[in-house]
């Protein structure tokens, strides 16, 4: 049927094993977030321009690589000759800018560094400050958690062309060191991995620090991902394999969805028990309520999904959450644009929520890769930023491309309705489903919400109070002063 067998999916996956649901487990919380994305250099941007229905696709930019050569419209021909047929991303501004010295990095070493190391250390340093943890401070804590998920090489191939120029360069690509470099440079001893279960990498990297800080392995944990594209040889890869989008949108459930197209970004969460979290009387921005991860084992192909497990892990996550489906009011979507990917992506969400409930069009659904392009490795922690960003506006923004939906996906039969316009969340119980699914069958889940303000000692900062800015010089003291009066505005500004 036009739902691709969802009654044969949800048949399959009721007649799994039907293990107890698991006792309910302490929340986590968010406590402090940074990012930067295509056309947003901060998250101040980046809500502008999801709320603003912004497409932040352009053509590759001429400082990564010339399209002489490398572009062939025509994807039969591209495919046989190691071309690519698309030539559009979703791009980070200044991805290869970086203060070294703050860092205490010498410019040579930075040099070498892949700037993915580069850009998540940066990220890092700014989520501990937006969270108000300084290095000072973070000594308090025993353990301090890095969890990184990243997938992309490329940037190690330069090196025997500068070689042959006789130039003394090594740049090189390490994913642990992506995790470990954090660890270093703020002196943190707890957990530091990175993930790579390709698209639900940071998804993962989430899920793994929970269970680290719920297992008590860690006191705090800062996890995200990271996603660039640094040389040629990536385009390539996904063309060879007729993943990407000729027109250059991703068309996330929408009519003449013909696949992904790339995007980079950077992001990370701060995270800490909630119990932990009000006790230190952090900012808490959301809760996450469950995190789940599994596989689809073998299907027709390597790359084809397996509906049935993907149910399977989101009843999982909503029963460890001890929610109905009727509670959750929104999914941001793995949504890839692809035709075979977003029906099953359907048929596998509506059989999680048929164990509850029969009732159809109460939960809206969008994907961010509709603006910024699918970010593999950096896709989980991209949507867990606009949910936490949706959450704190009260508002649910726009998913593009979709004003036709996929003629494959029948929504009337469905619990879900894509998000076409800016409109308030009006729901009374703001939770938020957000699905990764890696190429190769590596499934991740969870369930954000609106965190419930708890009873807090009266007192502490009842009146007026001095913030002290310092900075190097005068024009980073105005930069210090830009950046409070936008966290100033993100409390006083409801939209």
């Amino acid at each position: 049927n036009r739902l691709c067998g969802c009654e044969e999916i949800i048949d399959k996956a009721e007649s799994r094993s039907k293990a107890p649901s698991e006792p309910s487990r302490e929340p986590i919380a968010i406590i402090g977030i940074s990012g930067r994305y295509p056309r947003a250099k901060n998250l101040n941007e980046f809500w502008d321009n999801l709320k603003d229905a912004k497409a932040c696709i352009t053509e590759i930019p001429a400082d990564r690589w010339a399209l002489d050569g490398f572009y062939e419209p025509d994807k039969k021909l591209a495919v046989e000759a190691g071309k690519s047929y698309c030539k559009w991303g979703g791009f980070v501004d200044g991805f290869a800018d970086f203060d070294a010295q703050f860092f205490a990095i010498s410019p040579n070493e930075a040099m070498n560094m892949n700037p993915q190391e580069r850009l998540f250390l940066e990220c890092a340093w700014a989520t501990f400050e937006d969270a108000g943890y300084t290095r000072d401070r973070l000594k308090d804590h025993n353990k301090v958690g890095v969890f990184v998920g990243v997938t992309k090489t490329g940037y190690e191939l330069y090196g025997p062309g500068l070689w042959n120029q006789g130039k003394k360069a090594f740049p090189h690509t390490s994913f642990a060191s992506v995790a470990n470099r954090v660890s270093y440079c703020m002196n943190l001893t707890g957990p530091s991995m990175p993930v790579d279960t390709m698209c639900s990498s940071s998804l993962t990297a989430i899920h793994e620090a929970c269970e680290h800080l719920l297992r008590g392995e860690c006191e705090m944990a800062l996890c995200g991902g990271v996603n660039l594209y640094l040389h040629p040889s990536s385009y390539v890869a996904l063309s060879s394999l007729q993943m990407l989008s000729r027109e250059g949108q991703c068309k996330s459930f929408g009519e003449g969805a013909d696949g992904m197209v790339p995007g980079e970004g950077v992001g990370a969460v701060l995270l800490k028990r909630l119990s932990d979290a009000e006790r230190d009387q952090d900012n808490i921005l959301a809760v996450i309520h469950a995190t789940g991860i599994n596989h689809g084992g073998k299907t027709n192909g390597y790359t084809v999904p397996n509906p049935v497990v993907q149910a399977e892990l989101i009843r999982a996550v909503l029963d460890k959450a001890g929610l109905n489906a009727r509670d959750v009011s929104y999914i941001e979507a793995h949504g890839t644009g692809t035709e075979l990917g977003d029906p099953i992506e359907i048929s596998a969400l509506t059989s999680a929520f048929k164990k509850d409930t029969a009732d159809t069009g109460f939960c809206s659904i969008g994907s961010l890769k509709s603006n910024i392009g699918h970010l593999e490795s950096a896709a989980g922690i991209a949507a867990v930023t606009k949910v936490v960003l949706q959450l704190q506006h009260n508002m649910l923004v726009p998913s593009l491309h979709a004003q036709k939906p996929n003629p494959h996906i029948d929504f009337a039969k469905t619990p879900f309705v894509i998000q076409q316009a800016l409109s308030s969340w009006n729901s009374g119980s703001k939770f938020a489903g957000i699905s990764s699914f890696g190429a190769g069958g590596a499934n991740a889940h969870i369930i954000v919400g609106q965190y419930v303000q708890a009873q807090r000692p009266q007192g502490l900062h009842s009146g007026p109070v001095v913030i002290v800015l310092s900075a190097k010089n005068e024009e980073r003291l105005n930069e210090q002063k830009l950046q409070l009066a936008q966290v100033l505005n993100r409390f006083t500004n409801k939209d």
